[in-house]
């Protein structure tokens, strides 16, 4: 794996790893999640046969093609998966953007903060970054939230594609 493998992330209650197609049916949960679909989008996966196209064509190229991605979030604890969180490459960003997403019955117990503060920290330090990004819908205030502890600011209001919907950038530096 490459040296910023997320197998490689662990906090004092998470563990951030690489996806695999073990994890398909918790990504059929996770990516149809109301709250998932109205601040991320849909990705249009149902079931698991779509959900390991998703993680292919997805999380797993951009670990071949950046060394990095979308990683599972796992409790230490009991090994429940909870949410995903990584950084991602995507078309129409100059920088590298911070993305998270949790199950409801995870949200605000700071597992967010968790690994978001852990993945920023990856990217910054050990890959050496110079400026992460991240991408929030404007009626998303938890993540505005989140992003503000983190000490990222906003900058700018984004489209990544001219049929998208207008969304908020915010970014650090190191």
């Amino acid at each position: 794996m490459p040296p910023a493998s997320p197998s490689t992330l662990t906090t004092a209650r998470l563990r951030l790893r690489a996806l695999g197609e073990g994890d398909a049916d918790f990504l059929v949960a996770l990516l149809n999640d109301p709250e998932f679909l109205r601040f991320i989008g849909d990705r249009r996966v149902r079931d698991r046969a779509q959900a390991i196209r998703w993680l292919h064509a997805g999380p797993l190229a951009s670990y071949a093609v950046n060394g990095f991605g979308l990683c599972l979030v796992q409790c230490l604890q009991d090994d429940e998966r909870i949410g995903i969180c990584g950084l991602l490459r995507r078309d129409g960003l100059a920088d590298v953007d911070l993305g998270f997403a949790f199950l409801p019955e995870y949200r605000g117990h700071g597992y967010a903060l968790e690994a978001a503060d852990a993945m920023l920290q990856c990217g910054l330090h050990q890959l050496r970054l110079p400026r992460v990004v991240a991408i929030v819908d404007p009626a998303n205030e938890r993540s505005i939230a989140l992003l503000a502890k983190l000490g990222m600011r906003f900058e700018s209001e984004v489209r990544l594609a001219p049929e998208e919907k207008l969304l908020h950038l915010y970014a650090i530096a190191l």
